[in-house]
């Protein structure tokens, strides 16, 4: 059985009001049709259909807008899809968006409670954990800092090493690889490969294709909200960068 399985996936969104919107413009509109608008939608995700089997590594590339965090939020449940749906058999974490869950008023020791809280972690396996999570963020000097003191690369250091502090058994990665410095990035990547050596499937958003390369044993490439290929990790990656390069069209 899949772990992770897509069927017919649409994401559309409202582009909101006319910026020439006007309550005169309102008004008017009520009272003569011919002065309506019609309603503007995106569809950022276009009947996306695949299949996840529990251990795989899947890279999910694309050009900015076709879709990849979107997805990710679809499958994390931040988002309802408009059309179709997803279905995840197993304890789910995302990395999508780190730091997200904090609070820029409160220190660092005070967001380790929240955000594992927002996570779903209870306070016994919080303070059990709260040792590992600090040493891992490298920030024991900062702990009783507020938050809006921090540096983003900061920020993501204690949001990451809270997020990992579990192995979950799907992880959903957007670019998070790419936090702190290049020691803290290492450190992180290293952190990610314990976790898929344990069984974890993966699923990782990289503009990067030798991040991708690096680690994913599958990829899905997404244009335009649309599923262009899926298949073995070079051979996607290949036809991606023949198509940024303007050899080839998508498929």
């Amino acid at each position: 059985m899949s772990i992770v399985k897509a069927n017919n996936v649409s994401m559309k969104f409202d582009l909101g009001i006319d910026k020439g919107f006007s309550f005169k413009m309102l008004f008017i509109s009520l009272f003569d049709p011919r002065k309506r608008k019609k309603k503007e939608y995106f569809w950022a995700l276009k009947d996306v259909d695949f299949d996840i089997e529990k251990g795989e590594v899947v890279g999910i590339i694309g050009s900015n807008g076709a879709g990849k965090s979107t997805l990710l939020k679809v499958i994390s449940g931040v988002m309802k899809p408009s059309k179709g749906k997803i279905t995840v058999n197993g304890v789910l974490s995302p990395m999508i968006e780190l730091g997200a869950g904090f609070d820029v008023e409160l220190t660092a020791r005070e967001n380790i409670y929240l955000n594992g809280a927002v996570l779903g972690y209870s306070e016994k396996f919080l303070n059990d954990k709260f040792a590992e999570i600090v040493e891992f963020s490298e920030l024991e000097e900062f702990l009783d800092v507020p938050i809006k003191n921090f540096s983003s690369g900061m920020t993501a250091k204690l949001a990451f090493s809270i997020s990992t502090i579990v192995n979950p058994e799907v992880l959903i990665v957007d670019e998070i690889l790419s936090v702190g410095d290049i020691k803290f990035q290492e450190k992180s990547k290293n952190k990610m490969m314990d976790m898929i050596r344990g069984g974890t499937t993966v699923l990782y958003v990289s503009h990067s294709l030798q991040a991708i390369k690096d680690i994913c044993t599958k990829v899905i490439w997404l244009e335009h909200g649309k599923v262009v290929m899926i298949g073995k990790t070079e051979e996607v990656c290949n036809k991606y960068y023949e198509f940024q390069m303007g050899k080839k069209e998508a498929i």
